[in-house]
């Protein structure tokens, strides 16, 4: 992490105050300076410090993660229920301010279904899970399932 460091000068000017007080205040150990050969030099934290502004908050740290999942042998009622399910999910609310997005793309003629995911790390991992989850074979939402996953 970069610091920001000013002169003496510099913090008169930005405090409003003659360049004898600044000095002052770091002789008397009110102020924190280091000295670099005849000149101070004040950290931003420390003028913060004197001057009782908060010192800045770190900015948070993010992950974000892209994940295409291509299904084949996927039937379009099929392919329109998984939709619906994973948008459903994608809305529920959650712990993070995160937003996930989810969208697909059926291509009906080759029975394919490509789903694209970009979010947090657990709330995209949650959504491949629950992708894994359904598509188990006691779901039938593949192609020549018993159950919808046919063409329409």
């Amino acid at each position: 992490m970069e610091q920001d460091w000013y002169s003496v000068e510099q913090v008169a000017e930005r405090l409003g105050l003659h360049v004898r007080t600044v000095r002052g205040y770091i002789r008397d150990g009110r102020l924190k300076a280091v000295r670099i050969g005849k000149q101070y030099r004040v950290a931003a934290a420390d003028l913060d410090a004197l001057t009782g502004r908060p010192a800045p908050a770190p900015p948070p740290r993010r992950a974000e993660v892209s994940a295409i999942v291509e299904l084949e042998g996927i039937g379009a009622a099929a392919a329109d229920r998984l939709t619906t399910l994973l948008s459903a999910g994608a809305r529920m609310p959650r712990d993070d301010a995160e937003p996930l997005r989810i969208q697909t793309v059926h291509d009906g003629p080759r029975a394919r279904l490509k789903v694209v995911v970009l979010g947090g790390l657990a709330p995209t991992a949650d959504v491949l899970a629950t992708i894994d989850g359904i598509l188990g074979a006691e779901n039938g939402m593949f192609q020549g399932d018993p159950e919808g996953g046919s063409s329409d």
